[in-house]
Order: structure tokens, then sequence, then C-alpha cells
């Protein structure tokens, strides 16, 4: 099993940045792919940014050149760091692992809340 915490979410002007953090606990050994999505109402999760094998990033078009996904291995922690935010990035984020214990899980933290005034 794997639990994730999110924290770092809240209310920012547009324009503005903010650091989202998702700390992952449990068989974290056995993750091979950690991200952030986000919902927002009426619209399906998307991906916002992922990291796979501890290397390779992906992100959504919405948000390349405003985002940046990195990991702390000591800490277990993943961050989302985005800039330039727009009231379109309002959404609920929620952190993703993918992990191969012995069946491949999807894990889901509960979400924090982001919201971007215009």
């Amino acid at each position: 099993q794997v639990q994730l915490v999110e924290s770092g979410g809240g209310l920012v002007q547009a324009g503005g940045s903010l650091r989202l953090s998702c700390v992952a606990s449990g068989s974290t050994d056995s993750i091979f792919a950690i991200g952030w999505y986000r919902q927002a109402p009426g619209n399906q999760r998307e991906a916002v940014a992922v990291i796979y094998n501890g290397r390779t990033t992906t992100y959504a078009d919405s948000v390349k050149g405003r985002a940046t996904i990195s990991r702390d291995n000591a800490k277990n922690t993943v961050y989302l760091q985005m800039n330039s935010l727009k009231p379109e990035d309002t959404a609920v984020y929620y952190c993703n692992a993918k992990a191969i214990i012995s069946t491949m899980t999807n894990y889901w933290g509960q979400g924090t809340q982001v919201t971007v005034s215009s």
C-alpha cells in the first residue's frame, strides 16, 4: 500500500505562484510513476505533470513552461511548482502514484484545492 498526503493549495491571484507538496509513505519503493493530476468542476481529471522511473518528466501542454515537477527521494516527497498562474488553473489537485506490488495499482491523495482569482 502507498499513502499520499498533499499540501500547499490555496487562493492565489492570477500571475502568482504556488508549490504543492505530496508526501508518500508505505511501499514507496514500488512506485514507478508519481505526479499531479487536477480536476475542475464539470471536467475530467487530467494529468498535469508526472515523473516516470525517477527521471522522465511529462507535462500537460497547458502548463508547459509554467510548471516544474521535482522529487526528493530522501523525503519521499514530490513537488509541483507552478508559476504565472491563470484562472483556468483553478481545480482540485491530486497526487497520484503508480506502483507495482502484486499488481499495478493507482494510489491517490485526498486532493488540495487551488483557486486562482482574476
